[in-house]
């Protein structure tokens, strides 16, 4: 009998357009004769909307974007759980929506209201991840290295913005990068080289969150890793884009037609295997489970810094996750799909013998 598989993407986050992205790629991958595959598109506004059963994987991101019955986010969310979520059979759901109102657990929180297995990271490794300012502050507990920064909220920054600048200016200097605390995908940093655009970077970063971060720059290559498992993980091979920006923002990610995967990283001895240890202690150390990509800075005198952990990574064309994985053990687009969802039901059935009464 074939498993009922609810692809969620969308979503009200400014990275909205990179969730179709992913979910594109994803859904013409699914093997339809193991899954029946159930669309659930989750708009800028946050309705969802969900046709049913979709028996042909998408020609185009256009087919995607669906329209809502419902005008209020109650009535969509109702109308969904009324007409998709009650089919019978065994179910699980594949968020794929990044940033804001679906990678920071909230989406997480709502199917662990429904009692339905969902992939990736849960409700409190969901929420760490994102917030890069908690994720620094719990690495630095597990003792791994990472660059020098500085992390505060709007508040502070309006109360006391002269005593911030003066530590960011003896602790970090310049060049240095500003960053919304919890959004991905490049969205709203800044690299500044010196104070004024320190203050244009701090003023951009508050369009997308009320807490931000500036690092210091690590001069060297960033190197990903892939990460997946529940208690055991598994690190793959790293990785590495070449590209011509010094700073790989958005358009760099995702529409220079030049961008070049090395996979695996030419890294010189005992590098790679540092890299893959690293990256899962600090998937430990935020209790992850299911997948997420660990990024590191890789210094010219060999020094190892970890940048971030994606607890949602893309899954798009030129994404590094999957690629990662093919050419670690030869686990195909598909196959990795259907690992995670294994892991998924693994997990749900783990939490299943939890008692909640005495």
């Amino acid at each position: 009998m074939k498993i009922n598989l609810y692809v969620l993407y969308g979503g009200k986050s400014v990275e909205h357009e990179v969730s179709l992205r992913t979910a594109l790629t994803v859904l013409r991958a699914v093997d339809r004769r193991k899954f029946d595959v159930y669309p659930i598109y989750i708009t800028q506004d946050g309705l969802w909307c969900g046709t049913g059963v979709q028996e042909l994987p998408p020609g185009s991101m256009e087919e995607l974007v669906l329209v809502p019955e419902e005008n209020t986010v109650p009535h969509s969310i109702g109308a969904a759980l009324l007409k998709l979520f009650l089919v019978e059979g065994k179910k699980v759901a594949l968020p794929l929506l990044h940033g804001s109102n679906g990678e920071d657990g909230t989406v997480q929180g709502f199917m662990e209201l429904l009692n339905i297995a969902y992939v990736g990271n849960g409700v409190l490794s969901s929420a760490l991840t994102l917030d890069k300012a908690v994720t620094k502050q719990l690495i630095e507990q597990a003792g791994i290295r990472q660059t020098e920064h500085v992390s505060f909220r709007i508040h502070e920054w309006r109360e006391k913005n002269g005593l911030l600048l003066e530590e960011m200016m003896s602790r970090i200097g310049f060049p240095c990068y500003v960053k919304p605390a919890s959004l991905g995908s490049s969205i709203g940093i800044s690299r500044c080289e010196d104070l004024a655009r320190l203050l244009a970077g701090i003023e951009t970063a508050f369009r997308y969150d009320d807490k931000l971060v500036v690092e210091k720059e690590v001069a060297g290559r960033e190197i990903q890793v892939a990460v997946m498992g529940n208690e055991r993980p598994l690190a793959s091979f790293p990785g590495e884009f070449i590209h011509r920006s010094r700073f790989f923002d958005f358009e760099s990610k995702y529409e220079d037609k030049e961008l070049v995967m090395s996979v695996p990283a030419e890294l010189p001895p005992g590098v790679s295997d540092r890299i893959r240890r690293n990256a899962v202690d600090a998937y430990q150390a935020l209790c992850c489970s299911g997948l997420a990509r660990v990024d590191f800075f890789l210094d010219g005198e060999g020094e190892l810094y970890l940048n971030e952990i994606n607890a949602l990574p893309g899954f798009t064309a030129t994404s590094m996750y999957p690629v990662m994985w093919e050419r670690t053990n030869g686990t195909t687009y598909a196959e990795l799909i259907e690992k995670l969802i294994d892991y998924a039901f693994t997990r749900h059935a783990d939490k299943q013998g939890i008692q909640y009464t005495r």
